[in-house]
């Protein structure tokens, strides 16, 4: 049977970055508030975001392969959620400035209806160039920041205030899609372009 996938978000990079990978997919966005006031790790938090997300779309789709993801960014372990406003935004990327990051996606995907899931993290260092502070008006005149996690995104003009990144760029996008495609296939989902 050919199982559907159903993406339990609302961005559109995450959405964008599957599209790109030739996968179809419907999406849905799970009635979940995002935690990241609890003592947790950077790694136990997104796996604790995305469960919830995943399971909350997957309640209702339980015929689907329903795929979950969390974002965040940890400096000097204090973690970075999406600022609240442009002054919010402006305090973190002061505070990246100059220095390494992580960045943190947790990813979860199940089908209820076979019961079967899965989830895995991965983390990116990030390394920002040295901000001034006009820099980071002139970024923030540009880029909404207010729907990403640590007030900036990596495409675009990220190359602007990003020096170097190791590990997965497409984590840093909001979904690491080395590791995602290879555990969809796990579940029958591949990519449209795919011929067996």
């Amino acid at each position: 049977m050919d199982s559907k996938l159903l993406l339990a978000s609302n961005s559109p990079r995450r959405r964008d970055l599957l599209s790109e990978a030739g996968f179809e997919f419907e999406t849905c966005a799970p009635n979940v508030t995002e935690r990241f006031d609890v003592d947790l790790t950077l790694r136990e938090l997104t796996a604790f975001n995305a469960i919830r997300k995943a399971m909350a779309a997957a309640r209702g789709h339980s015929k689907k392969v329903v795929l979950a993801a969390d974002t965040l960014v940890a400096i000097q372990d204090h973690v970075l959620g999406k600022p609240s406003d442009l002054a919010e935004a402006a305090r973190m990327l002061q505070r990246l400035s100059g220095k390494v990051h992580e960045v943190c996606t947790s990813v979860s995907i199940c089908h209820l209806a076979h019961g079967k899931s899965t989830s895995f993290s991965e983390i990116s260092r990030v390394r920002f160039r040295r901000l001034t502070r006009d820099e980071i008006d002139d970024y923030l005149d540009r880029v909404n920041p207010l729907d990403k996690a640590g007030a900036y995104a990596a495409q675009g003009f990220g190359s602007e205030i990003i020096d170097k990144i190791d590990g997965s760029f497409s984590n840093v996008v909001g979904l690491p899609m080395e590791k995602t495609t290879s555990t969809l296939v796990q579940f029958g989902i591949r990519p449209a372009t795919h011929t067996d």
